[in-house]
């Protein structure tokens, strides 16, 4: 199988990219935030204290995560309750930075996230894809962006759900991820040596989902 992972800071665009061109590639795009996103939830669903280990252990035997494809959307399920609706949130999104810090939590998908790569052509997206969970990958991207440009992106897609949000409070919630994701002690979020850095600040959607493409073809021609 061909795989590629791509890596970046929340809010880079990295998942509506990478989504885009696996389309184009006719690959599986596998979006990990959403598995992270979607174990933040069952926690909070559950009222599980993430700082607890057995209680997170015992919600851990009795979750199963499980992924389905349709017509190129990645479907998440959690007990066979579909979350794709219901993992967007910000409240969701700041659980997900927190339990993914957690070593039992990172374990726990990790078979699932490379089983997806083992059995397809994929363009998988996270932030220690590169690193830890497709190291052999055929072609690894990183694709960051400024914290301003990024929060800008992220408040009109609230504005846009109808969420009424304030562009300072979305910045600052990106900064404080940006240093958790960059400073957590298990797979820090950083570009891997042999990573080719795509930067989306000066790019619209287009011009990203052309950039990284460009970078995929010129390996998969090979």
């Amino acid at each position: 199988m061909f795989n590629v992972a791509i890596d970046g800071p929340s809010g880079a665009g990295k998942s509506s990219v990478s989504k885009e061109a696996a389309k184009r590639l006719g690959f599986i795009h596998v979006d990990t935030g959403a598995l992270y996103r979607s174990l933040a939830y069952a926690a909070m669903k559950n009222d599980v204290d993430i700082n607890d280990e057995i209680s997170l252990k015992k919600m851990l035997n009795m979750t199963k995560i499980s992924i389905e494809f349709k017509d190129g959307t990645q479907n998440v399920f959690v007990n066979q309750e579909n979350v794709n609706d219901k993992i967007r949130t910000e409240q969701v999104s700041k659980a997900a930075s927190d339990i993914s810090k957690i070593p039992m939590i990172r374990a726990f998908l990790l078979d699932l996230q490379r089983d997806l790569a083992n059995e397809n052509n994929v363009v998988m997206d996270g932030r220690d894809i590169g690193s830890v969970v497709l190291p052999n990958a055929d072609v690894k991207i990183f694709i960051t962006a400024s914290p301003e440009q990024r929060a800008e992106r992220r408040y009109k897609e609230l504005l846009a759900k109808g969420e009424k949000v304030v562009y300072n409070d979305i910045l600052e919630k990106l900064v404080y991820r940006d240093h958790q994701d960059t400073h957590r002690e298990i797979a820090p979020l950083k570009p891997c040596e042999n990573a080719v850095i795509i930067d989306t600040s000066e790019l619209d959607f287009s011009q990203s989902v052309n950039a990284v493409l460009d970078t995929i073809r010129e390996k998969y021609k090979q």
